[in-house]
């Protein structure tokens, strides 16, 4: 089956992506909600609207995640080869990169659902 995306994007690069979406996403959300408590009484509309605009960030956020998780359990080999992958070659390296990339996706996906949480209980800015 070809693949559209091509094998030259797993590079060092995937591995830092799923990480710098969360924390991209982390401080968005935070100064999103920031800035409009802070200027809530000269905007025209409410915090519901604040919360379906972050409620879209944290879905596009997670899908890029879950697009870095696919990359790399497409360059470890779809599951097929066990760890250790600790072979002083090419293909260990790329198969320890994709597992590694693998694991830091499924925590960044977790850790993007966590600083998304407040946003389900906060009702309103506090004064």
């Amino acid at each position: 089956m070809k693949s559209v995306i091509p094998r030259e994007v797993e590079s060092l690069w995937t591995l830092f992506t799923a990480p710098t979406v969360w924390a991209v996403h982390f401080v968005g959300c935070y100064v999103t909600v920031a800035v409009y408590c802070a200027k809530a009484a000269s905007l025209d509309f409410g915090f519901d609207a604040v919360r379906l605009l972050l409620a879209g960030f944290t879905v596009i956020a997670l899908a890029v995640i879950v697009l870095s998780a696919w990359l790399a359990w497409r360059q470890w080999g779809f599951g097929v080869h066990d760890p250790p992958h600790d072979e002083p070659t090419r293909k260990g390296r790329t198969l320890f990169q994709g597992y590694a990339t693998l694991l830091l996706s499924g925590l960044s996906f977790v850790a993007v659902i966590y600083a998304a949480i407040p946003l389900i209980f906060i009702a309103e800015c506090q004064r």
